[in-house]
């Protein structure tokens, strides 16, 4: 079996050409190695210092803060969908709790109520709908937001308990509505208090938004509150002796007698 040497002998029969491959080989080797300890040396943790969290080499970091998916007040407000994404823990102290999570959002409950019963007009907010936003608001959180002090209903960082879920739900659907009503309703519902038209007491605007209205207070509203009341009149013109309450108008017609 022929030995490396042998090779080598036949590859470079000069002495000299011999001894150079081999001092270029054992060189090659030496720079290979100076190559590596030098990438070695170069690596975070040889350099003594840590690197800042925005390098490319930096180890991955959590981020705690709420995600722009959270369920918050802001979310509550503008009746966004959102995630329950809050980690709490149990509360000692249920009945202190219970009472603590109710008061913490009827604290923002006058907040809310003035934004919401504010018309899409840009004007002042509806003070009969603040006063039954805010009514119907504290309502549904002592109904439903106490939790039965088993944890915070917000977390210290401004997120809705998953168990919230039910007291998240209420308190939005009563935003909504009141939104709606004043939306839909308010202005029509103060031109009608002004003219004095009938049906514009505390439940106009109920009867307005869901348009519940009758025959004489729709033809008030269509004469004297016309512009006002554009969004809750019929479709097309109709005489006084025309309008008949909505509900009626819905009814189907009958052609015969009973099925």
């Amino acid at each position: 079996m022929t030995s490396e040497h042998e090779v080598g002998s036949w590859l470079l029969e000069d002495p000299c050409s011999i001894e150079y491959g081999a001092q270029w080989f054992y060189a090659g080797g030496y720079m290979i190695a100076a190559v590596l300890l030098a990438l070695v040396c170069s690596t975070p943790e040889a350099s003594g210092g840590a690197l800042p969290p925005e390098a490319l080499g930096a180890p991955p970091q959590a981020n705690a803060l709420p995600t722009a998916w959270a369920c918050t007040v802001d979310t509550l407000r503008a009746g966004r969908e959102c995630i329950f994404e809050s980690e709490v823990s149990s509360s000692s102290n249920v009945k202190e709790q219970a009472s603590g999570n109710v008061r913490t959002l009827t604290d923002i409950g006058h907040a809310l109520c003035t934004q919401a019963a504010r018309p899409s007009s840009g004007l002042a907010p509806d003070k009969e709908l603040v006063a039954q936003c805010e009514r119907r608001y504290s309502e549904a959180a002592q109904d439903f937001c106490g939790l039965e002090g088993k944890v915070p209903v917000i977390d210290a960082k401004g997120r809705f308990a998953p168990q919230a879920r039910a007291c998240y739900r209420q308190l939005s659907l009563v935003l909504q509505d009141i939104s709606t009503m004043a939306t839909v309703a308010s202005a029509c519902c103060q031109c009608a208090q002004k003219r004095g038209c009938p049906g514009a007491g505390d439940h106009c605007h109920e009867n307005v938004s869901q348009q519940k209205l009758g025959a004489t207070a729709l033809a008030c509203l269509s004469n004297q509150c016309g512009s006002a009341c554009e969004l809750t009149m019929p479709a097309g013109p109709a005489s006084s002796g025309e309008l008949r309450p909505t509900e009626q108008a819905r009814r189907p017609s009958r052609t015969g007698g009973s099925l």
